[in-house]
């Protein structure tokens, strides 16, 4: 079968353009812990990465056996901040395949616009992202539904058949290869390779060589 050519390119947030995931998971599973739903780091990386706040919320419930209170994340927002704000950067080679890239690019996440928009700017990346940031409160359903996906390549005008997506979560691979389009799962960080792999997905985990995977020619950087 032919591939179309890759018009778009579509990228999660974290994990994939910052490297919020193990710092998220660190303090989630602390956090979780003083709600009495203990979980091995394991668990943290298969049950929370990529996740939606509804998605999590239902995990630890289940876990601790009982319903958590409406705002329970409250109280403890202070501390994921302070762990941001010490420890996010880029994911490492990032920066350099979007200098390399030679098509569009924008970023579709399950997370809120302020929260993506402060992420961005605490790796450096905000500048490179004005105007093509799309998050699941834009849509009915977020990942691993098609909605979000395919509300971004309408938005910029791209057939869901040429776009590319990068994720790093088995709900952004689904939601990709539900929205047919091309699948691309790094899986530098947290996320094993096996639970990335699938129909239309090419699992990588060296981010410097997407735009190789995308068939794109790599400008000099």
């Amino acid at each position: 079968m032919t591939l179309e050519p890759v018009e778009l390119v579509i990228f999660d947030c974290d994990g994939v353009l910052v490297d919020s995931e193990r710092i998220y998971c660190r303090v989630d599973r602390e956090v979780f812990a003083s709600l009495g739903a203990e979980f091995t780091e394991a668990e943290m990386a298969e049950y929370f990465v990529g996740s939606s706040h509804e998605m999590l919320t239902a995990i630890v419930e289940e876990r601790r056996g009982r319903p958590l209170e409406p705002g329970w994340q409250a109280p403890f927002r202070q501390r994921y901040e302070d762990a941001l704000d010490a420890e996010l950067t880029a994911v490492e080679g990032v920066v350099d395949v979007l200098d390399a890239l030679s098509v569009p690019y924008c970023l579709a996440s399950n997370g809120s616009h302020p929260t993506i928009r402060k992420n961005l700017g605490r790796a450096g990346l905000l500048d490179r992202f004005e105007g093509r940031v799309f998050s699941a409160r834009d849509v009915a359903r977020g990942k691993p539904a098609p909605d979000l996906f395919l509300h971004a390549a309408a938005s910029i005008g791209v057939p869901p058949e040429r776009c590319a997506v990068v994720e790093d979560s088995p709900y952004g691979v689904q939601a990709a290869r539900a929205a047919g389009m091309r699948a691309f799962g790094y899986c530098g960080g947290l996320t094993r390779a096996d639970r990335l792999t699938g129909p239309r997905t090419t699992v990588f985990d060296d981010m410097r060589e997407l735009p190789g995977l995308l068939g794109e020619p790599v400008r000099p950087v």
